[in-house]
């Protein structure tokens, strides 16, 4: 025993892990990495520390064989107790029987998410040589999905599940062996948490559906790379993977799972569900930080779960050769601040043409009226009577272009833009839309919707709050400053409520309606959804409002355009105006529908 005390003594001295070399931009860093309860820590080290930590980490190494050859060659323990079957050895963090409910547990709190059963009856079906994947971006419940479909199983189907926990650390050989031996041991549903990480995943994705899939195991992959599995189903598992994707969450699935039926907290803070995370290891996901609540935490946000998420999964598809034309900007470490200035563009593109809209023919929207005949006094105001609007516009321009060269580090090329919104388009993250004209051309306008809104929130407030800094503001009263603002972030609200509204209805309808918004030569419907089985069409105008008003409905009450549209569409049985008040329907057939009941109802 002396032996063995004095080599656990002499190992304990020595450091842990293993020392690594990254060359970045022509430069040499060495790293020391380790585990630490279950979490794998690292530290930069200096060439000289890491000269010397190497042969003391070999020694710790050789001491460790010695040490579990010397514990071999002792007798087995004596005892009266019934000998327990001994766990099996997985190379990879692995969960079975009670330590597998008792992680899924954690979850039982939580509300299931729409697509809860979609997986479920990937499950119940029956074997065939496809494996299931389910992905998203951050904070979209993935893992507290996984944990649900254990939890709703019964006893039996329990006793022959477990959960891998994949890392960076993990390779395809530990997974092919673990699987295996899985496989051996009758386990019947396996589960693969952050399965991305795993650096050659993406091209050798098929042995799970070739070799296990077929062997009757049910597989459940999930991960944040989605741009990995995107590159997977299209390679890989193509044609024999189920995909689920998580990353968008409707208002009707957001109200239900965090009890929130008010659209504008939707606006402000939707896309994640920051209160569903919060007992996962990630500590930077918590109910008090949401993940658009500052310019800052969107702007982390952009840069871990969208910016790391393309470029891991750009680094492991294809041996890192797929990088196209970005290869120069990941190279010099640029790639993560272009993904997150073309995300910024969008989102500024949309928030210019918000207040350009709004600015234009010398009238801030709807504003001056508004506010000249306030209830309020102290709300009160007809200076955008004098307002030159005009003057301030083009200031306004300058300053974005000044804002925009100021951020410009490197130089972002057309191709560039290109790639990257491909990217995000595979991750979810947006929908390119288009908009009908009448006179019907082959030219349709494009328009990008973000589908999650509070990303786009936050930056268009940050945008619109610097830009009412400018000197032409500062004459005027710090209460009028806040209330222009506070006009210009109300129609920001009100064009991101017609997109919301107009992606959710498209999604939800699919291919059994046709949905678009519909341009004429003067004016037009913010949404139209025709049946063409019945040749009828439903118009709508969308109204961040409370109160209903013969202005909102005038376009979709104006017997031309009516005519227009029925002759190109349809008949039209259904005007309706969606705003925030309460449903009523008009003594001149005009419908009122609360946008709420709308977004919650059946399509």
């Amino acid at each position: 025993m002396a032996d063995i005390n004095e080599l656990e003594e002499q190992i304990a001295k020595l450091p842990l892990g293993y020392v690594i070399e990254k060359i970045i931009s022509k430069k040499r860093y060495y790293y020391q990495q380790w585990k630490e309860n279950g979490k794998t820590k690292n530290r930069c080290i200096s060439e000289e520390e890491a000269n010397t930590l190497k042969p003391q980490i070999e020694e710790r190494k050789k001491l460790q064989k010695e040490l579990k050859a010397l514990k071999k060659t002792l007798p087995a323990p004596v005892s009266d107790a019934k000998e327990e079957t001994p766990e099996p050895e997985f190379k990879m963090p692995a969960l079975f029987g009670e330590a597998l409910l008792k992680m899924a547990q954690t979850a039982s709190q939580y509300e299931q998410r729409d697509c809860f059963s979609k997986i479920q009856s990937f499950l119940k079906a029956p074997a065939a040589d496809k494996v299931c994947l389910v992905f998203g971006l951050r904070r979209t419940g993935k893992t507290t999905l996984l944990k649900q479909l254990i939890l709703s199983m019964n006893k039996e189907e329990q006793k022959s599940a477990m959960y891998i926990k994949a890392s960076t650390e993990n390779t395809i050989e530990e997974l092919n062996a673990d699987l295996k031996l899985a496989n051996k041991l009758k386990y019947k549903y396996v589960f693969i948490d952050e399965i991305t990480l795993i650096e050659k995943f993406i091209d050798n994705a098929a042995l799970l559906s070739d070799v296990y899939a077929v062997q009757g195991m049910k597989i459940v992959l999930s991960g944040t790379d989605s741009l990995g599995f995107w590159f997977t189903q299209n390679e890989e598992l193509y044609d024999r993977a189920v995909t689920i994707h998580t990353t968008f969450i409707p208002f009707r699935e957001y109200s239900r799972l965090l009890k929130i039926d008010d659209i504008d907290e939707y606006i402000r803070y939707g896309g994640t569900l920051k209160a569903g995370e919060t007992n996962f290891e990630d500590s930077d996901a918590n109910a008090f930080d949401a993940s658009f609540r500052t310019d800052e935490s969107t702007r982390r946000y952009i840069d871990t779960a969208i910016a790391q998420n393309i470029q891991h999964s750009l680094k492991c598809y294809d041996r890192g050769n797929h990088f196209r034309n970005l290869i120069d900007l990941y190279k010099k470490e640029e790639l993560t601040n272009a993904i997150n200035r073309i995300i910024e563009d969008m989102n500024q593109a949309f928030t210019v043409d918000v207040i350009t809209r709004d600015f234009k023919s010398n009238d801030l929207g709807s504003a001056k009226d508004l506010l000249r005949r306030e209830k309020d006094e102290a709300k009160r105001t007809d200076f955008l009577d004098t307002f030159d609007a005009s003057e301030v516009t083009k200031k306004l321009m300058d300053i974005l272009k000044i804002r925009n060269k100021e951020r410009q580090s490197i130089e972002i090329e057309e191709v560039h833009i290109k790639e990257i919104t491909e990217y995000l388009k595979a991750l979810d993250l947006l929908e390119i839309v288009y908009t009908e004209n009448i006179p019907i051309s082959n030219k349709k306008q494009e328009r990008i919707i973000f589908t999650q809104c509070g990303l786009r929130f936050c930056q268009a407030q940050v945008l619109v709050y610097s830009l009412m800094q400018d000197e032409v503001f500062g004459s005027l009263t710090g209460e009028l400053r806040d209330i222009i603002t506070d006009k210009i972030l109300e129609d920001v609200r009100g064009r991101m409520l017609e997109d919301i509204v107009f992606l959710e209805t498209k999604r939800a309808y699919g291919l059994k309606r046709n949905v678009f918004k519909l341009k004429f030569a003067s004016g037009e419907f913010d949404m139209v959804i025709q049946d063409k089985a019945k040749k009828q069409c439903e118009i709508f105008e969308i109204k961040h409002s409370k109160e209903p008003c013969p202005a909102q409905y005038r376009h979709i009450n104006d017997e031309e355009k009516i005519l227009l549209t029925e002759a190109q569409f349809g008949k039209v049985v259904r005007r309706c105006v969606l705003y925030r008040g309460e449903s009523q329907m008009l003594k001149n057939g005009v419908e009122y529908k609360n946008v709420e009941e709308f977004l919650k109802g059946d399509f």
